[in-house]
Formats: C-alpha cells, structure tokens, sequence
C-alpha cells in the first residue's frame, strides 16, 4: 500500500464490529489503525496521526463523546473528520454529537456501504489528492488521478516520491511540515528512513519545479520543516 494512503483510525469496543469495518476499510486501500476504548483512542491519535476517526459513542473508560471533545479542542487535532457511530437515534442526541464537534453522525445499525461512502466525502475535503482530486496552487496545478503536475501550464516531470512531496504540501499550504511528519505521510511509519533523505528529496522537488522557471515556491523554516507558500 502507497505511504500515502489515508490511515483511519477505527475506535469500536465491540471486536466483530470493528474487525468488520477495518477489513471493509483495508479493502478500500486505506491503512487502518484499531482502538477497542477511548483512552487506547487517544493514546493512538498522538502516535499515529490518523486522517480520519470513525469514533463510537459507547465506549469503556473514556466515551466516544469526551474522545471527540477532547481531540477538537487540541490545536493539531482540531481539524481531523470524526464521524461518530452510534445506536442512540434520537434528534437531540444527533445534536449532542455534532455540537461537541463530531463532522457526521452515523445510527447504528448502519449500510457498510454508506460508512465508507461518508469515509470518503470526509477525505475529499481534508486530503484532496488521496481522493483523486485535482489541486492548484498558484500557477501549480497536481492532477492526483493522473499523476500529472503542470506549473504554467508547462508539464513536470517528478519522481513518484517528490509526487507524494508535492501532494502534502498542496493539500495544506502554508502548513510548516517537520521531516519527520514528512517521513510519516510519504515513506510510512513501517520503513526506516534517515531524516536527511527528506532533505534530499526536498531539494529534488524544487528543482524540478523551477526546471522551467519561476521562483522556489517552498519555504524553508529554520527549525522546524519545509512549507509550501
């Protein structure tokens, strides 16, 4: 599975549940992260920075409605879709979930089919390019469903992994990425890269995108990381 594929981290106490949508999950390319309670949820989040949470409501040791909480009033997990699972039907409890910052809500039982469907609509507004979307920025245009990359309208020629590059930065200009968070999303957590590669492949990456001029569009931050803008 490509490095960058969106990891969802499936938060379900009940163990054929969970195993039941992980393995719909995997079947639709994501990579899938499993958490039986809440307090497992929240330890998971911080080590594997998922893209997107599919979080049940009734859950031991911390519930589902105090991990959603808790994950929007963090500053780096504010933004991560939750899309809260649960058997309570009623309107006012729909309207709990989604006040305390769930982005959908789903009743149990529920169409396997329609959760990944909602799954999807999630990641098309958050990670862009893993859902085959066409990105722009500035005179830069990334076509995810191609593998096309075009700036002024002059074609590019990347490397796959300086593609996966350019697609994290396209998806959050402006956003300050450290090498290992870059590690993370476009070589994965299972391969052991030097920090340093990613310097490499940075330097690669603007090369090709001034190869028919124009200015460096990424921004070294001392520090810190790399940005786009």
């Amino acid at each position: 599975m490509p490095a960058d594929q969106p990891t969802v981290l499936v938060v379900e106490d009940e163990e054929a549940q969970r195993e039941v949508l992980s393995y719909n999950l995997e079947a639709e390319g994501f990579r899938v992260a499993r958490a039986g309670n809440g307090e497992e949820a929240l330890l998971l989040v911080e080590e594997e920075n998922p893209d997107i949470i599919v979080l049940d409501w009734m859950l031991p040791k911390t519930s589902g409605i105090e991990v959603c909480r808790q994950l929007k009033t963090r500053p780096e997990t504010r933004n991560v879709p939750v899309i809260m699972l649960s058997a309570r039907s009623e309107e006012m409890d729909r309207v709990r979930g989604l006040e305390t910052g769930a982005d959908d809500y789903v009743v149990k039982p529920y169409s396997v089919v329609e959760l990944m469907a909602r799954v999807r609509a999630q990641l098309r507004r958050t990670r862009p390019a893993a859902a085959g979307l066409r990105l722009e920025y500035e005179d830069i245009v990334l076509d995810s469903e191609t593998h096309r990359v075009t700036r002024d309208g002059a074609s590019l020629k990347l490397g796959p992994t300086e593609f996966r590059l350019l697609s994290t930065f396209m998806e959050k200009p402006g956003r300050v990425w450290s090498r290992e968070q870059l590690l993370d999303r476009v070589w994965g957590r299972d391969i052991y890269v030097d920090t340093r590669t990613v310097d490499v492949h940075i330097g690669r990456l603007r090369k090709a995108l001034c190869q028919h001029g124009g200015s460096d569009p990424l921004r070294t931050v001392r520090g810190a990381g790399y940005a786009l803008g």
